[in-house]
């Protein structure tokens, strides 16, 4: 019997199919938000790509606990989807739609104005929103199109709120990396899309390597503020980040990933971890797991010479906008 008589077998195909969902029930369970009574009532958060995947269910979390919640969307009409979806769900009225195109620096900076104009104290701050598989594009501020997502945009939005953010201390500012970040490069033209190679998702991992070391060198700088700055990887889940991928990829990523992947409702769980768990509080300049367990990020992620010539490239960059 030749390997794919045994590939094709009945037997075979049932077997795999049984260990797959033994595999998917038998996933560890981690930190459990449910059983966490951490309360937010009074507290403002503000949470990006609130209205899918990963973090809608973030929002969803913070309503539950009473906080004024705001989600920074792009798509009005999906975000207006889940913003009553999570009212309805929660019955807490104070969860409010804003919009956001973080790839637009423009967008950044028209909405970081009104939530200063708008908004007392902010207290979380969880820069969620994310794409992966994006073509080539150059945006109009001249950005490669994923770093000025994933990267410029909430670095620029972070430190236009970050005063307001020092004001409320104490604080959390929460950045959805990812472990992928192990995987990328250090390159500054890559900011402009130059010596870029796009396959697969080596964009993706080079911005996310950007996330932690920023965030760590961010930490760095608010030492002694009463706010916190921690990257998380939220593991491999099925969200909607791989939408820009072809057909056929997305559909094996699928098939694979009912099995053996993160639903986004248990993807969110490490980056509310972060945001609301008592015994973080202080916890700043470090890198968790989708187990919500304390970790080394990156070789690169550790360079303090590193991080602070990256921060002040991203500073510039973004200032100049």
């Amino acid at each position: 019997m030749s390997v794919l008589d045994i590939l094709c077998h009945p037997l075979w195909a049932v077997s795999t199919a049984l260990l797959a969902i033994v595999v998917r029930l038998q996933r560890r369970v981690v930190w459990d938000p449910k059983a966490c009574a951490v309360r937010l009532t009074g507290k403002t958060a503000i949470v990006t790509g609130a209205n899918t995947g990963i973090g809608k269910f973030i929002a969803l979390d913070f309503a539950r606990r009473g906080a004024r919640v705001i989600l920074a969307c792009r798509s009005e009409s999906r975000g207006t989807a889940a913003l009553n979806e999570i009212r309805q769900i929660t019955g807490n009225a104070d969860v409010h739609l804003r919009l956001v195109d973080l790839s637009s620096m423009d967008s950044v900076r028209e909405f970081a104005k009104k939530i200063l104009e708008e908004e007392k104290a902010l207290h979380i701050l969880v820069n969620n929103a994310g794409v992966s598989g994006l073509p080539k594009q150059i945006t109009k501020d001249g950005f490669e199109a994923s770093f000025a997502t994933n990267h410029l945009g909430p670095f620029l939005l972070t430190n236009l709120l970050l005063d307001l953010i020092k004001r409320s201390a104490p604080a959390r500012i929460v950045t959805v990396s990812s472990v992928n970040h192990k995987r990328g490069q250090v390159d500054f033209s890559h900011f402009h899309g130059e010596n870029l190679v796009y396959f697969m998702d080596q964009v993706y991992n080079h911005t996310k390597l950007h996330n932690v070391i920023c965030t760590n060198e961010l930490a760095r700088r608010l030492q002694e503020t009463g706010v916190t700055a921690n990257s998380v990887h939220p593991g491999v889940v099925m969200t909607e980040v791989m939408r820009h991928y072809p057909a056929w990829i997305r559909y094996l990523f699928n098939l694979v990933g009912f099995f053996f992947f993160k639903t986004s409702e248990e993807g969110a769980v490490s980056p509310i971890y972060c945001a609301v768990a008592e015994e973080l509080e202080g916890v700043t300049g470090k890198y968790f797991d989708s187990d919500c367990s304390l970790v080394l990020p990156a070789p690169l992620a550790r360079d303090a010479a590193l991080a602070v010539k990256d921060f002040e490239i991203c500073e510039r960059l973004t200032s100049k906008l």
